[in-house]
This record gives C-alpha cells, structure tokens and sequence, in this order.
C-alpha cells in the first residue's frame, strides 16, 4: 500500500487553481467524459445501431448456447385466441350489454368476434397440448436439445408454452419491445425468457436453430413469419424443415395458395413445402415421420443425416 496518494488520484489544489472545482464540474457533465459503455446518448445514437444490432443478437445466442439450445420447434398464432372459459366469459359479457342496447351495431360487431373467438378457443386447446408433446419429447427437463420457442406472447404462444411448462420442460419466449408494454406469459423458462428491440434479431432467432415450424390461426404478425420462411427455403436461404399449418379451413379461407400457383406467381412444388393438419398429435407425428423418412434423428442434434 502506498503512503502518499499518486498525482492523478487528487484534483489540482484550490491555491493553485481557485476555479477548479467549477472547471472539473464542467469536465464530468461532458458527454464525451462518459465511459463509452455507461454513455446511453452515445449507444442509441444512429452511429452506432450496427453495434446494438450485435447485442441484440448475440446476449440470446450466448444464454441459448449455454443452456444446451441445440434445436427448436417454433410455434406461432394468434395473440388474440384465448382459453375457453376466457372466450366465454367475454362472449357473456357482450351479451348482457346488448340486452341492455340491443339497436348497438359496434356491440352486435363485437358479438359476432366474440362468438369467433370462442369458436377459435379450440386452438388454444390444440396448442398447449402441442406444447405438451414437445415438451416430453426429450430425455427430461434438462434435455435441451430439441425445445419449443414462441414469441413469449398471450394466446396461442402462451398455450404452447404453457403446454410445455405442464410436463416440466423448459421452453423458450421471443418477446419484443413494443411501444405499448408487452408482458411475457408466464409460462415461459426464466432463464430462457428474452426481449429484443429488433424485430429483424428477433426473426434471425426464430429460424436459427428452428427444425420446424408450427403455424396456428393468426393475423399479420403470424403472416409475417410464415411467408418469410416459406420465400427462405423456396429461395433456398435456410434448408427445407416441416412447416405445419394447423386448420386447414382458415388457412383456405384466409389465404388461396392455388390461386397463387394459378397466376402463376409460385411454381406448382412450393405448395409442398408445407402441410395442413386438424389435431396436435397429427402435426406432432408429421414432423418425426418427416425426419424419420430422410434418415436423421433430430433428439440427438443429427440434423446432418
């Protein structure tokens, strides 16, 4: 231990310089006197968003790496399709306030997505038990090796994870900075729990060690994510995995893929590189027998054959 201090640990004395006090002030409330790292004008500056975008990308692959992440199965749909007791209460709520308004067009509106919603609530019921069959698929809860991953949302993201949480196996949530609050379901592994600001990382971290894909009736955000995965394998940017669209009647309805081959604006092949099912058991069977037929064991990281 030194006796005396070194000549940079004490600011110069006051006889010396009667200002200095004011003069160092000035100095520390400089932004360029901030450790880079500790400076949050400096790090959300344009200038720097390559730098967030690494960030981003790597604290999720780091945590995911370390926790065994080899491969996952990503599940999508709606964050708007609710467990059936939720739908109903909701359904008998608007019900009672049409009796008391029955000439209400926006109530008589809300009845008719009320009555939807309760109709759709069998895909919440459909996803966690897909959660469910993910979840036991392993060789127990610390058996990363192939692991659900959602969105980290409500609705069908939150059925599939809380599937998985039912039997004890961890599951992972993709959840996004929005400028309205986003709250994580509460079914999702803690450790396995991320929030990203870029929906583009975000995208990266759903196809990254995805071995399939499971969409369920959805909106713009659950469109997104298929036709980005179908335009990266038909453009041969990620190998082929089985895609499973569940409800082959909303699909159908919601989008006419033969009249895209019929316009000619995708070839006849790129309707085979997804599949229709009705029941969770039946997608769960179609992607081990989707595997099974090309000779690779997906439970023991083998996705080279």
């Amino acid at each position: 231990m030194r006796d005396e201090r070194l000549p940079w640990q004490q600011p110069k004395p006051k006889e010396e310089e009667p200002q200095i006090e004011e003069l160092l002030q000035r100095i520390f409330e400089s932004p360029s006197y901030r450790v880079a790292i500790e400076d949050l004008d400096f790090l959300k500056s344009d200038q720097t968003r390559g730098v967030r975008l690494q960030l981003d990308y790597l604290k999720a692959d780091l945590i995911m790496a370390a926790h065994g992440i080899k491969h996952t199965v990503v599940v999508f749909g709606s964050a708007r399709i609710r467990e059936r007791q939720t739908a109903i209460r909701e359904l008998e709520r608007i019900e009672k306030l049409i009796e008391e308004n029955p000439e209400s067009r926006h109530l008589l509106k809300e009845l008719r997505t009320a009555e939807k919603m309760v109709e759709k609530s069998i895909w919440y019921d459909e996803a966690r038990k897909f959660g469910r069959l993910v979840g036991k698929s392993g060789k127990g809860p610390d058996d990363s090796t192939l692991t659900l991953m959602t969105g980290g949302g409500p609705g069908i993201m939150e059925a599939a994870n809380r599937g998985a949480f039912d039997v004890g196996a961890k599951s992972i949530g993709l959840n996004i900075q929005l400028p309205h609050e986003q709250f994580p379901n509460p079914y999702i592994t803690p450790e396995l729990c991320f929030q990203f600001h870029y929906f583009a990382i975000r995208k990266l971290h759903f196809l990254h060690r995805a071995c399939a894909m499971v969409v369920f009736p959805g909106g713009y955000g659950t469109l997104d994510e298929l036709f980005e995965t179908l335009t990266l394998i038909q453009t041969e940017k990620k190998g082929e995995i089985p895609i499973v669209l569940m409800g082959r009647e909303y699909w159908n309805r919601v989008v006419n893929f033969p009249a895209l081959v019929e316009e000619g604006t995708i070839s006849p092949q790129d309707l085979h590189l997804f599949t229709f099912k009705e029941r969770a058991e039946e997608g769960w069977e179609y992607i081990l027998q989707w595997y099974e037929k090309r000779g690779i064991d997906i439970f023991n990281g083998d996705l080279d054959g």
